[in-house]
Formats: structure tokens, C-alpha cells, sequence
């Protein structure tokens, strides 16, 4: 498995009133803030060398292949956890990999289909626990069996899988991962110019780390 940032399993990092007159107490506040949620490149963030900008604003690299990112996504719940405490209008959105396991293209293809189809969050556990578990995945039909399992029509699942949406999408996550120059999964890329450097944040606790990881998003989102 290629380098893998993440879950090593959780250590590591950092996070950061009375009367007088109010625009004072104001500008304090501001102050406070700001000193809060200053983070450094090189500690919790790298700048990418060549951006790409048509990223999604909030990008996470998965793979199925990856047992961190079963860990992450199935057994700690990060992901739900993290949206949590981001602003309504900050969405997360996730690609698959494509170099991990033998059957990694055709479930960055799948992963397609979950996106076109709205279904991420329900193909996500079945497919998880197929691939992690029962290893039970063989081919693309053992893929489609599980769409079916999580309540798609053959019809539907079929159309959707021929289809130039979804051939569109999956050459997306492929080209995405290779303009960021993507070496490890489970991966954060913010508005396509940085990488979150999982290794910088505080992994003292789950708590601590997912506080301190949405706290670094939602500083570099307005960077």
C-alpha cells in the first residue's frame, strides 16, 4: 500500500474576557480568533507547487483498498463527525484511487455511479465491507450485485454504469489524482492549492484530531 497519511492510529499536534470599551472587546475577539485558527505551512498544510483550481473546494482521496480509510470512514465515523463541524455551505466531496488493488479502476468507476446516483453514503459500508472483511469482491459484477443490495434497479445501476456522466466522473477522480500529484490515501485537498498533512494535526484523541482537522479546513477554505 502506498504511503499512507493518517491513523497510525491517532497521535500528534496542536490547537489554539471584561468590560472596557466595546469596539475593544470587539477587536480582542477578533484577535482571539484569529490567533485560534492560525495554522502553518509546513506543520498542518502544504501549498501545492501547480493548483488545480477546477478541485473540488473540499476534496478527500479514498480507497477501498485502504485500511486506514476503512478505519476512518467505518470505524471511527470521522467523515460524519467532521461535516458536523463545517459551515453548511462547505462540502466535502471524495474520490476513489485507482492504484490501489486489482480492482481499484472499476471501483473508482463504481464510485462514479454512488455519486451520479446519490447513493455514496449507502454503497460506501456495503462496498467497505466487502473489500475489508469478507473479501468477497471479484469482479464488476460482484460490484454491481452490491448497488443492487443497497437498493438500485439493474436497469438503473446499468444505465447508470454506460454512461458518459459517469465515464466523465471517473476520468475526473483519475486526472484530479494525478494533477495533485497524489501519493497517499486517506488525503485532504483544499480549493485544489493545498494538502493537509494528517502527520501536523493533533491526534492526541479522535475528538482532538476531527476538531482540529475541520479547524484547518475551514481556515485554509478562506485562505
Amino acid at each position: 500500500m502506498k504511503k499512507s497519511f493518517l491513523l497510525t492510529t491517532i497521535k500528534n499536534s496542536k490547537q489554539r474576557y471584561k468590560k472596557v470599551c466595546f469596539p475593544f472587546i470587539i477587536s480582542l475577539l477578533f484577535i482571539k480568533s484569529a490567533f485560534a485558527l492560525s495554522f502553518y505551512e509546513g506543520k498542518e498544510y502544504i501549498c501545492i507547487d501547480k493548483p488545480d483550481y477546477s478541485a473540488p473546494n473540499v476534496l478527500e482521496f479514498f480507497s477501498f483498498y485502504c485500511q486506514h480509510c476503512y478505519l476512518f470512514d467505518e470505524v471511527y465515523k470521522m467523515n460524519s463527525r467532521i461535516t458536523k463541524l463545517l459551515p453548511n455551505h462547505i462540502k466535502v466531496t471524495k474520490y476513489h484511487v485507482n492504484y490501489l488493488g486489482p480492482l481499484s479502476k472499476q471501483l473508482t468507476k463504481a464510485w462514479a455511479v454512488a455519486m451520479i446516483l446519490g447513493i455514496e453514503d449507502k454503497i460506501s459500508p456495503l462496498i467497505f465491507y466487502a473489500v475489508q472483511q469478507t473479501k468477497s469482491i471479484h469482479n464488476q459484477y460482484d460490484i454491481r450485485e452490491l448497488f443492487l443490495k443497497a437498493g438500485v434497479s439493474a436497469q438503473e445501476y446499468d444505465s447508470a454504469w454506460n454512461s458518459l456522466a459517469v465515464k466523465s466522473l471517473q476520468k475526473k477522480q483519475e486526472n484530479t489524482a494525478t494533477n495533485l500529484k497524489l501519493v497517499g490515501v486517506p488525503s485532504f485537498f483544499i480549493n485544489g492549492k493545498y494538502i493537509i498533512k494528517n502527520e501536523g494535526l493533533d491526534m492526541t484523541s479522535t475528538e482532538v484530531y476531527i476538531t482540529d482537522l475541520s479547524n484547518v479546513i475551514k481556515f485554509l477554505i478562506n485562505k
